[in-house]
């Protein structure tokens, strides 16, 4: 279950466990990333939060950027993972995960995840990671795998609920815009996955030789 939010069409969206942030909020300035990262920190929040390539870490009293340190990063580091389902199916890419040396609060982690292209190795994209210290790789990959989820979710609604369609001057108009959207695009998908899980358990009591549901079979034809 998530709650999606969307300022201006840059999203984030909170989960019952975690929170992924789009890179936008960095680049775009909307808020300062340190800024995100603690309060998010201070209500006991795991994240992933995409960042650019030029974002700083300090380590060893210096201060590098994430493409450095990723690039410094072993072959044999890089581990082949899917980041979830895709439309030709699952989203297999390079991942590679560095603990950073941030004070945390205890039974917590702080990470530098970097996801490289299986087609195009110098196609990279990194985020900043906190959470459980005993959390594995592929759990902080499917977090981060969750934005195609977000972006087919608002193509959706854009196309069937009109979220995109508003004339509004004043924040709050257009909050009941974004929000009445939203809520309709969730009954419509919550009726259509109903509707399928409905229809596959009659599929499955069906006996056999009777004609799969949706209708009768083609009549033979007659000599």
């Amino acid at each position: 279950m998530s709650v999606l939010v969307a300022d201006d069409e840059r999203d984030i969206v909170l989960t019952l466990e975690s929170i992924l942030r789009d890179e936008g909020y960095e680049t775009q300035g909307v808020y300062s990333g340190d800024e995100v990262r603690r309060w998010l920190e201070g209500q006991g929040r795991s994240y992933v939060l995409a960042v650019p390539s030029t974002h700083g870490i300090w380590t060893r009293a210096h201060q590098q950027t994430v493409a450095h340190l990723v690039h410094a990063v072993p072959a044999d580091a890089w581990v082949r993972l899917s980041a979830g389902e895709g439309s030709q199916g699952p989203r297999w890419y390079d991942w590679t995960c560095l603990c950073l040396p941030y004070a945390t609060v205890a039974g917590k982690a702080q990470w530098l995840l970097a996801r490289r292209s299986v087609s195009d190795p110098k196609e990279l994209a990194y985020y900043r990671a906190c959470g459980p210290a005993d959390t594995p790789v592929d759990e902080l990959v499917q977090v981060a795998g969750r934005r195609w989820t977000i972006e087919e979710g608002f193509e959706q609604a854009k196309g069937e609920v009109g979220l995109d369609q508003y004339e509004v001057r004043r924040y709050d108009a257009w909050h009941r815009h974004i929000t009445l959207a939203l809520l309709a695009h969730a009954y419509l998908e919550v009726t259509r996955l109903t509707a399928l899980a409905a229809a596959d358990a009659a599929q499955a009591l069906r006996t056999p030789g009777e004609p799969p549901l949706g209708g009768a079979p083609l009549p033979t034809e007659q000599s």
